[in-house]
């Protein structure tokens, strides 16, 4: 069995912001990275909102965090994380055959997009397929953009996107937009916001990047919609498994509840990230990062008030 004194899973902005705090604290943390190192970052195109830099390619990002998280002194180990209980002072967690012994826990595990579940729509993600607008949308100025969703996650994303395309479709598949009255209604003022409802997108189209999309009716004529752009907006589901293991408790969506300096209601069990409610519905990389460091402070100031925890 491995032993640390903070066990972090997941290996995207939150966890590795995490690991590198913990290891300049000098107390022994493992960062599990899960089955998709670097989370939503590393799928990322190009980043153009992380502070001190300008531009980024989202897989580098979280390299560089991962060396910073490494020459920190943060131990780093592939694999998911199947099982979390507590026994006496510690923590027993299960990856794969192997389990790890620790006083704190770190959960960095994240949402995950909704996607549309389309034969194409995961070789393109990256190439024209986005599912932040607030990450991506100045990446589409000048350029036909389409958004796929219903909600206000999809209302906000036509209002951000419209800033820099020449023009959104906006694609329902029901009869009508469900949305903050502020956000509808800024949306109703956009001169180059089309909505399509009752339509679907059916294919996504393209090789190297995306060329177009097929809907479900005739839009102008034809099914074919000549696009540089789709942003699918149809909601993101945090992964509430571990959570539920440790009796973490969550809000009505899922998303683990933690107070300002992340710790969830049991005790040596802190949030971070997206799989939280602590930035309410902004979820950025500058916001994991800082959950993570915060997440990482509340552990080393745990471990450093009880010596008697032994693991």
């Amino acid at each position: 069995m491995k032993n640390f004194d903070v066990l972090i899973v997941g290996g995207g902005a939150a966890g590795l912001s995490a690991g590198m705090y913990a290891g300049r604290y000098l107390v022994s943390a493992a960062v599990i990275r899960g089955p998709e190192p670097g989370g939503e970052t590393a799928t990322a195109w190009t980043i153009e909102n992380y502070p001190g830099i300008l531009s980024i390619d989202g897989l580098e990002l979280v390299q560089n965090m991962e060396k910073h998280a490494v020459a920190a002194g943060a131990q780093m180990f592939d694999g998911t994380v199947s099982a979390i209980e507590k026994k006496g002072d510690c923590f027993i967690s299960t990856v794969g055959e192997e389990q790890f012994s620790s006083k704190t826990i770190i959960l960095a595990v994240g949402s995950s997009r909704r996607k549309l579940g389309l034969p194409n729509e995961d070789n393109l993600r990256g190439k024209g397929v986005s599912y932040c607008a607030t990450c991506d949308a100045p990446l589409y100025k000048g350029k036909i953009v389409a958004i796929a969703g219903g909600g206000d996650s999809s209302v906000k994303g036509a209002n951000l996107v419209s800033r820099y395309a020449t023009k959104v479709y906006l694609i329902v598949r029901g009869k009508e937009l469900r949305g903050e009255p502020a956000n509808l209604k800024q949306l109703k003022e956009k001169k180059n916001v089309e909505v399509l409802y009752d339509t679907a997108v059916q294919e996504i189209v393209g090789t190297k990047i995306i060329e177009k999309i097929v809907l479900s009716r005739p839009v102008n004529g034809s099914q074919d919609l000549q696009i540089g752009g789709l942003f699918v907006e149809v909601g993101a589901q945090p992964r509430t498994e571990l959570s539920k293991m440790l009796g973490v408790d969550l809000d009505e969506k899922g998303y683990i509840k933690v107070n300002k300096l992340m710790h969830t209601n049991i005790t040596g069990v802190y949030g971070a990230g997206d799989i939280t409610d602590g930035a309410g519905d902004f979820r950025q990389d500058v916001t994991a990062a800082a959950q993570g460091a915060m997440a990482a402070t509340s552990a080393y100031k745990y471990i450093g008030a009880h010596p008697e925890l032994a693991c």
